[in-house]
Order: C-alpha cells, then sequence, then structure tokens
C-alpha cells in the first residue's frame, strides 16, 4: 500500500497567546530505513539466584521485564522485552573459590559434567526466567558464552587469568567446543521447550580486559580462531540438523568492528575481516548459520558528545559497504560516562535513563542498529542493571526495584514491535529550510519514527533539556485521528504513565527531561 507522510512539528514555547512551530519534522515513509528486530537484556550473573526466590518475586521481575499488558488505568505493567539472552554457563560455580572468581554472583554452572554427561537440571534459576519469559509472550531467544566450558580451556578455568590474547580453548578441543553447543542447543529445547533462535559463540574477544585478571568469566581470541571455531560449529549444525544462526562477534568497542582500538590486526576490521571475501583466512559470509550480521557494544564510545554521532557513522559506513547488518547487544555505565558520575552506584533517577535513551537513540538512528540489548537485566550497587536486587545474606531471598532506566528502555522495547519499521525524517525550521540533522540535539530534542507491522506509527521523543517543549502532530491524509502518549520522568508514578490523547495538530507539551512515546490510534 502507499505509505502516507506523517508530519510532526514541534514548537518552542513563545510568549503568544498561540505557540507555533519553530521545527516541523516531516517523517518520510517513501524513505525507510532499517527493520527492527528485538529489544533485549540479559539473565547474566542474577537470574540464576533469583529464579529462585519466591515464586511472586520471580513473577514480579519477569512481569517488569517482559509482559506487554496494561493495567486497568491502561499503564503498562512492564518493558515488553522481545528477546531474552541466556547465559551459557562454563562451569566455574562448580570449582568455587578454585575458579578465581571472587563472587558467586558471577559464577555459572555448566550443564556439561567431568565425566562428558549432560545434567539439564543444571541453570535452573536462569532456565526458570526463559520459562517465565516465555509465558509472557517472548519467542526469539539467544544464548551466548563468556567462555568455553573450564574442561576444554587451556587453563581449565572459566576466566583468562593473565594469560595472552589468543583463545582459552586446547586445540584439541575445537570439535568438542562445537558439540558442546549443538548439544545445548538440543538439550535446552528437550528439556525446557525453549528454542534458541540465535548462538553467540564468544563474547568481546577483542577486549583487553580479558587478560588483565581473574575477575570474571571471559576469553580473548583472534580472528582466525573465531573463523575456525565459527566454522566448526556451523559443520555441527548442519549435521545435527539445527538451524540456530550463529552471531558474532559481540566486540567490546565499535572502534575494534571497523579499524583497531587498544589492541592489534588480529583483533581489529572485524566487518572487513569476517565479511570481505578478499579476507580468506576469517572470511565466514559464505558459512551456513552465520547471518550477514555483525554484534557490538557500544562501550566506551558515548562521550564526548560529537563522538556519540563520528563512531556510530564511521560504523554504518562501514556496514553500508560491506553489506552487513548490525545489533547493538550489550551496554551499561562505565567510568568514562563522567557526564552522569560513572558506573559506581546504582540510580533509580533520570540521569542514567535519560543519557541511556540518548545512546539508544543514536545507536538506532547513526549506527543502523536492528536490535537493541542493555547489559544485564538485574544489578547491584552499580549503574549495570534495569532492576536493582537487595539479597539476603543466604542468598534464597530478597527484594527486587524498579528504576527510570527500566522504564526508559521500555519506550522503545514496548511499543516498537518485531518487524517495525524506521522512518526517515526531514527538519525544517519556520521558513521551510532544512535543518541538518534536526531529528537530534542531543542536548535537546531527539525524535525517531516508526510504523509496527500492524500498520501502527510509533514516535519516541526525548526532550534532554532542563526546559519543557511544545509541538504538534499532523498526519496528511491519514486515518490516524489521535495519539496517545506515554511519559516517563522523575515524577514518582510516571513510568510509561498514559497521558492525555491528543488530536492531530493539537499542541502538546514534553517537560524538561523526559520521554514520550506516541502510538497512534486509528
Amino acid at each position: 500500500m502507499k505509505y502516507k507522510v506523517l508530519l510532526l512539528a514541534l514548537a518552542a514555547i513563545t510568549t503568544s497567546c498561540s505557540p507555533q512551530a519553530d521545527i516541523n519534522y516531516q517523517i518520510i515513509p517513501e524513505q525507510p530505513q532499517q527493520t527492527m528486530d528485538h529489544f533485549s537484556a540479559s539473565d547474566a550473573w542474577s537470574m540464576h539466584i533469583i529464579g529462585k526466590w519466591p515464586q511472586e518475586k520471580q513473577d514480579q521481575v519477569a512481569d517488569w521485564l517482559f509482559s506487554t499488558d496494561n493495567d486497568t488505568n491502561g499503564k503498562p505493567k512492564g518493558i515488553g522485552l522481545s528477546l531474552w539472552r541466556f547465559n551459557v554457563g562454563a562451569g566455574s560455580t562448580e570449582q568455587g573459590e578454585a575458579s578465581q572468581i571472587g563472587s558467586p554472583w558471577m559464577r555459572t554452572e555448566c550443564f556439561l559434567q567431568p565425566d562428558g554427561s549432560y545434567d539439564w537440571d543444571k541453570q535452573q534459576g536462569q532456565r526458570n526466567f526463559l520459562r517465565l519469559a516465555k509465558e509472557r509472550g517472548v519467542n526469539k531467544f539467544l544464548a551466548f558464552l563468556n567462555s568455553p566450558p573450564v574442561y576444554f580451556t587451556q587453563n581449565g578455568l572459566a576466566t583468562n587469568t593473565g594469560r595472552d590474547g589468543t583463545l582459552n580453548l586446547k586445540a584439541e578441543h575445537y570439535e568438542d567446543f562445537a558439540r558442546f553447543l549443538a548439544n545445548v542447543i538440543k538439550g535446552v529445547e528437550k528439556k525446557d521447550g525453549i528454542k534458541f533462535d540465535y548462538l553467540s559463540p564468544f563474547n568481546e574477544p577483542d577486549g583487553h580486559w580479558n587478560w588483565i585478571g581473574p575477575k570474571q568469566e571471559g576469553t580473548p581470541a583472534t580472528k582466525k580462531e573465531i573463523a575456525r571455531a565459527v566454522r566448526l560449529i556451523s559443520k555441527e549444525f548442519v549435521k545435527e540438523g539445527i538451524d540456530t544462526e550463529i552471531t558474532i562477534c559481540e566486540a567490546s568497542d565499535y572502534r575494534c568492528m571497523f579499524s583497531t582500538h587498544m589492541t592489534n590486526h588480529e583483533r581489529g576490521y572485524e566487518i572487513q575481516s569476517f565479511f570481505c571475501p578478499d579476507s580468506v583466512d576469517t572470511y565466514l559470509g559464505n558459512t551456513p548459520n552465520v547471518p550477514h550480521l555483525i554484534a557490538g557494544h557500544s562501550y566506551w564510545t558515548n562521550t564526548p558528545l560529537e563522538s556519540l554521532r563520528d563512531y556510530r557513522r564511521q560504523l554504518r559506513d562501514t556496514l553500508d559497504k560491506y553489506k552487513v547488518d548490525f545489533w547493538q547487544t550489550e551496554t551499561c555505565i562505565m567510568g568514562n560516562d563522567e557526564e552522569i558520575g560513572g558506573g559506581g552506584g546504582f540510580d533509580h533517577t533520570m540521569k542514567t535513563a535519560l543519557y541511556v535513551a540518548r545512546i539508544i537513540h543514536h545507536d538506532i538512528v547513526y549506527a543502523g542498529a536492528r536490535s537493541w540489548q542493555w547489559w544485564r537485566a538485574i544489578g547491584g550497587d552499580y549503574k549495570d542493571g534495569l532492576l536493582r536486587e537487595y539479597t539476603d545474606p543466604d542468598l534464597h531471598d530478597g527484594k527486587v526495584e524498579d528504576s527510570k532506566l527500566l522504564w526508559i528502555l521500555g519506550n522503545y522495547s514496548r511499543f516498537i514491535r518485531p518487524g517495525a519499521v524506521r522512518m526517515s525524517i526531514k527538519a525544517t525550521d519556520k521558513s521551510g529550510q532544512v535543518i541538518p540533522e534536526g531529528d537530534t540535539d542531543p542536548q535537546g530534542l531527539m525524535c525517531s519514527a516508526y510504523q509496527n507491522t500492524n500498520g501502527q506509527w510509533v514516535m519516541v521523543v526525548i526532550n534532554y533539556a532542563d526546559q519543557e517543549k511544545n509541538f504538534t502532530f499532523k498526519v496528511d491524509g491519514s486515518k490516524v485521528k489521535s495519539w496517545q502518549g506515554y511519559r516517563t520522568s522523575d515524577k514518582a508514578g510516571e513510568d510509561l504513565l498514559p497521558i492525555k490523547k491528543l488530536k492531530n495538530e493539537q499542541i502538546a507539551v514534553i517537560p524538561a527531561r523526559s520521554v514520550i512515546t506516541f502510538v497512534s490510534q486509528d
């Protein structure tokens, strides 16, 4: 069907009784951008404990993360994540303190046992959340690893413990590693009825932190090692009739994807190396089960503000050159995010939430991300969780609190559903002059627009400024009669709070430092 032109006009506050638009956003369906796949977070280092807490507490967490239901007042009960990331454990839990990973929270069980058998009752807490996600409508699942099983690693551990930057996997166990992954895909589906649609066998293999010390599960790898392993995994999947897609390579920094950063050529230029046929040793573009897609993490690239755009432009240029799609698959707040005080100390407020909303906007609009995934669903006293846990000393119970960060992600995930198409936006001023990149003022208004597969329009408007802004909507020639807004702000209770519906061209107000998602009503 022929698309209609959607106009979003924003008006600055004036002293006039009838404010007029200073900026007009024209959303152009004839210039569609990327198709959105899903929004997600991971179960890492939390759900293996919280997934064994009293059921009512598990249910509350699951509702917050996965529910697409509304309460009796029309307020969303949760943020409707459409994909769930499952951390396939390496066996550091079974090793205890000998794992050299200090916190029990950061250790994981392994389905594989020392005698080569499998125990599908392992990772029970995490598997409980697979079930809870599926019960709430999640139908896409991704399995990811931080390390191969400890039985296969060169040092017998799931952490790299100061080794060099090579893969912590014995040469004679590459095929065993591939078989393990195939067995996990088949075993979890048989045990729990959960199919993993995607497998990510490496996590930040280019991250120099991987060989600094024994802090957490992880292993570096060169591009040649990744290519060898992925080819063997693909071969095993084909033999076993597994159609799970293998995603690569969860880069630790966007700069490692299109150049080199804090490492050498053996780990940099990943897009070119894996998807240019001239890269014979590492080319994976014709490998069964490997999509023309690369995954990366947006850590360390969010400041200063010019870098927020520039790094993503460079990434997008390289992706386009080699015709590769992109997922942003992990981020949280790090020490260089100085604008909000770095990563230390959990933040329930809009300070962190707005900062992350700005990252989401730039990843989608400038890098063309088809999927956006947060790191941990639940964390402790650090800015790495959507939710904050407080655990009893025996780990058998505790409490979990929500945050504005959770609901800000929901301004995207709850309303932009799988298959939605992002649409181009042209910004003009009062005189009709085009404003370059007028849809993105990183210190003011940022707007992106989407159309879901059911024809419904969705617009997310971020106001980063300390002043409220006025704006109006207009849909020329369409059947849209009104817009339902959902607002998140620092006010208590304003967590995807439904606000008064707007008619086309009716002036609306977006408060300072808030986010509103507008959904079309026919």
